[in-house]
């Protein structure tokens, strides 16, 4: 009997839960009687759901004390609700005020990355404090917050700074205070900027040239830790920083702390040029390969320009005397002065082309891509990509319907796990169309992978306008674990499925990069990832 009581009482628990669970008759409601709710839209089959699932719990459980309600709703079992708003891939999260005033959730799937992006949102974009004590329980209301002290009648100031918590409202609280006794007891004259953090020197001041780009730009650099670490929470702050990122790799916790201190003066010194982050070498080591780094020699070190795609890795690996702060030090300098040439991973130009498909390598990527006055339609690939190879047959025929007009469009394929690509690929597959003219500005393609569908992307997006007709049949959609229609692809909103639910899952496949399904407005789309 006991034994049975206590196997009793622990179910109760194991189903006790935070989140609300929903339903077409309860949802409404629910969202009207909360001012803010964060709903997601799942499938219990769903393998990204289930990852999700205790995160989720965790943020729940927390943001309840903050009357922040997380509710979900079983799209196998609410199928016309889920229709209502759009679900087109699982998990969808989106984040309601109200059952009209609807927004995609855009950060990471972690708890503690949920608990802050819902925090942000359930405070106006510039809390007013107006007391020590309000200013001292902000200071630590997240990991990043800035302060603006601006005196009442400082209009330019004030409206700068509002003009600029509205855009980064996602990505950090803001406060401020008219109040001159609280700035001069934090050592600043009016007009200052803040921003305080749990790391590092505890907090920057930023007092001049009050424009928005320069208040943006020094919230972005500030907020990024000296030497950090890329990690699920990180990744996509890092790759949208503006700034190359220089990765310190190694397989221990002790030796990535010594030689992040070791190298805190070259990060130091060439702050605001470069972001220093250390990486996991035993979870993520696939990823030095994506660096043109040798996978398995640690330690090591490498760069990357992440407006440009381009790689710099440190010859030297395997030491940590090889990292140390004057060798290090000098690579560094030679690449900011750019004195350092950029790594190339390429295939060889192939002889001949063989197939209806033009197969790209980065040695011809800008003759064939680049450099002509054709409408390009290239399919980023991986060998082992499981949804590349249900689109090969598909690809194939495309390219034979579109061959006679090979003066005007062409058909090709990048393997981007050997071959360094400009563009920044998260997923496979991803398709881009440069199109003639403007090739500096290629289009994603976000439809379904059928032949009709991407004919008709190149006639719709194309500068030729070429229209195969009636020659393309619609094939089978998608394989992912969604709906049939399926969301778009490839977009940097956000850290990935795998990068928010774990980089080891992404950078340890394959080519190893760190990213999973795409988010793009709420909407996951599940594909093999670099």
């Amino acid at each position: 009997m006991k034994i049975s009581t206590a196997v009793l009482g622990f179910a109760a628990l194991a189903v006790a839960s935070d989140v609300h669970d929903l339903t077409g008759q309860t949802f409404n409601d629910f969202v009207k009687d909360h001012d803010l709710v964060l709903a997601e839209f799942f499938a219990p089959w769903c393998g990204h759901c289930k990852a999700l699932a205790p995160e989720y719990e965790e943020a729940a459980t927390t943001l309840k004390d903050k009357s922040i309600p997380l509710a979900k709703i079983d799209c196998t079992a609410e199928q016309e609700l889920c229709q209502e708003y759009g679900v087109e891939g699982y998990p969808t999260l989106k984040v309601f005020r109200g059952p009209q005033n609807i927004a995609p959730y855009s950060g990471p799937r972690k708890a503690e990355a949920i608990i802050s992006y819902m925090t942000k949102q359930s405070l106006p974009s510039v809390s007013l404090l107006q007391s020590t004590e309000a200013l001292e329980e902000f200071k630590t209301a997240d990991k990043v917050v800035l302060v603006g002290y601006f005196s009442t009648d400082d209009k330019t100031s004030n409206v700068t700074y509002e003009e600029v918590a509205d855009q980064l409202r996602d990505s950090f609280l803001f406060g401020a205070t008219s109040d001159e006794a609280l700035a001069k007891a934090e050592g600043v004259t009016q007009p200052a900027i803040v921003l305080y953090k749990d790391f590092d020197e505890g907090k920057n001041v930023f007092e001049e040239g009050f424009t928005k780009d320069k208040l943006i730009d020094f919230a972005k650099a500030a907020s990024t830790p000296l030497v950090g670490e890329v990690g699920p929470e990180t990744y996509a702050g890092y790759m949208a920083a503006g700034i190359p990122l220089a990765y310190i790799f190694s397989e221990s916790a002790e030796e990535r702390e010594s030689l992040a201190k070791a190298l805190r003066p070259v990060a130091e010194k060439q702050k605001g040029k470069l972001n220093f982050a250390t990486i996991d070498a035993k979870a993520f080591g696939q990823h030095a390969g994506n660096l043109n780094l040798e996978v398995g020699k640690w330690p090591a070190f490498a760069i990357q320009d992440t407006e440009k795609n381009q790689k710099f890795p440190y010859s030297a690996q395997g030491s940590v005397s090889d990292l140390s702060e004057k060798k290090i030090g000098k690579f560094v300098e030679d690449f900011v002065a750019g004195k350092v040439e950029p790594s190339v991973k390429s295939e060889p130009i192939p002889d001949k082309q063989e197939g209806p498909v033009t197969v790209v390598v980065a040695k011809n990527y800008q003759e064939v891509v680049i450099d002509n006055d054709k409408d390009v339609l290239l399919e980023f690939y991986a060998p082992w990509c499981g949804h590349c190879k249900a689109l090969a047959p598909k690809y194939d025929e495309l390219a034979g319907m579109f061959k006679q007009y090979s003066d005007k469009v062409v058909i090709a394929k990048v393997d981007a796990t050997l071959n360094d690509v400009p563009d920044e690929i998260s997923g496979f597959p991803t398709i881009k169309l440069f199109k003639a003219g403007s090739k500096d500005a290629p289009v994603d393609y976000s439809g379904s992978r059928t032949v009709e569908d991407l004919a008709n992307f190149i006639r719709e997006n194309g500068s030729h306008k070429i229209d195969v007709g009636s020659k393309a049949e619609t094939m089978e959609g998608v394989e992912t674990d969604q709906m049939p229609k399926q969301a778009p692809a490839a977009t940097a909103s956000d850290l990935s499925e795998s990068v928010t639910e774990g980089i080891k899952d992404t950078i340890t496949k394959a080519a190893g990069a760190i990213k999973d399904a795409i988010i793009d407005d709420g909407e996951v789309e599940e594909h093999d990832e670099l």
